[in-house]
């Protein structure tokens, strides 16, 4: 156990700086090391990656993905450099080729969906039509089927005729049936959703994502999109995980690369161009917009801050 600990704390200290960490209370540098229930190890490499991810701050589940990753990464490079770190699909069980020979892949979408506003209801769609965002998401929370049916109507009859694109949030049978252009859904809805529905429907899917785990989860799915975050705090929605930061991100991104990505949670004017320099190709924004005193001109200088 002494060799795992030593690895791991080369990866910590090796990754302390570049906003990869997110300390937690649980644990410290010296403490007993949690246990990890990982019985299938291929070797120390593994155990020493997952023991350094929990430290750094990751959850159990992107722990264990990230161990075997570094033990992938090590056997193949033919030594351990703890200055690395895992980045490519092949180290995840990712193919990146996937969507090309996979026939339950959904429809494409671009793949760079730009500035994309995260609005409340079809009156701010209307809005955001008018004022030439790329990409629009209606996140309408109700009870009243009636009045989902109603909004998401509304939404897409506001997109006709132009280019912005529209994503439904969470309500995939009344997507479908208003034909609209996507969805977007949880990881928590993957197990009641039709998919097979909504690709038969011809519908483009985005899925959110939290972390390691959640990405390999997604892309065993194959959607149109992945969004990734939350990338900073956001009191919009309850996070199953911390802050992701710029750091994480970043390495998301890189591995990601091959999908259209999103980037979301927390992302304002002051962030908005750190966060495009990931290699994401859309930045989901809420408040930036539905708070600023001209949402017109926020989208225009949003969209400038991530092209600069």
């Amino acid at each position: 156990m002494s060799l795992i600990r030593d690895l791991a704390d080369q990866i910590i200290q090796a990754h302390r700086s570049n906003d990869l960490c997110i300390p937690i209370p649980a644990f410290s540098i010296n403490s007993p090391p949690p246990r990890i229930d990982n019985e299938a190890a291929a070797d120390h490499y593994e155990l020493a990656g997952a023991l350094a991810a929990i430290e750094m701050g990751f959850i159990e589940s992107d722990a264990k993905v990230l161990g075997k990753a570094w033990s992938r990464m090590t056997l193949h490079d033919g030594g351990f450099d703890p200055f690395k770190w895992p980045s490519r699909p092949e180290q995840f069980d990712l193919l990146p080729w996937t969507r090309n020979m996979n026939p339950n892949a959904f429809k494409e979408c671009p793949k760079r969906l730009g500035l994309y506003g995260v609005m409340p209801d079809a009156d701010w769609v209307k809005r955001m039509v008018d004022a030439e965002i790329p990409t629009v998401q209606l996140r309408f929370k109700s009870e009243d089927r009636y009045k989902i049916r109603r909004q998401i109507k509304e939404s897409v009859k506001a997109v006709e005729s132009s280019k912005t694109l529209l994503f439904i949030n969470d309500y995939w049978e009344e997507a479908i049936d208003a034909e609209a252009y996507g969805v977007h859904l949880g990881q928590e809805d993957l197990e009641t959703a039709d998919l097979e529905k909504i690709r038969g429907a011809g519908l483009r899917l985005g899925l959110s994502t939290h972390g390691y785990s959640e990405l390999v989860i997604a892309d065993r799915f194959c959607p149109s999109y992945i969004a990734m975050g939350a990338i900073f705090p956001t009191n919009l929605k309850k996070m199953p995980t911390a802050p992701q930061g710029l750091g994480r991100l970043y390495q998301y991104a890189k591995l990601m690369s091959h999908y259209p990505l999103v980037a979301i949670g927390g992302i304002d004017q002051d962030s908005i161009h750190a966060v495009s320099k990931s290699g994401v190709g859309s930045v989901a924004v809420v408040r930036a917009i539905t708070q600023a005193k001209d949402p017109k001109a926020a989208v225009k200088h949003l969209q400038e801050l991530m092209q600069a």
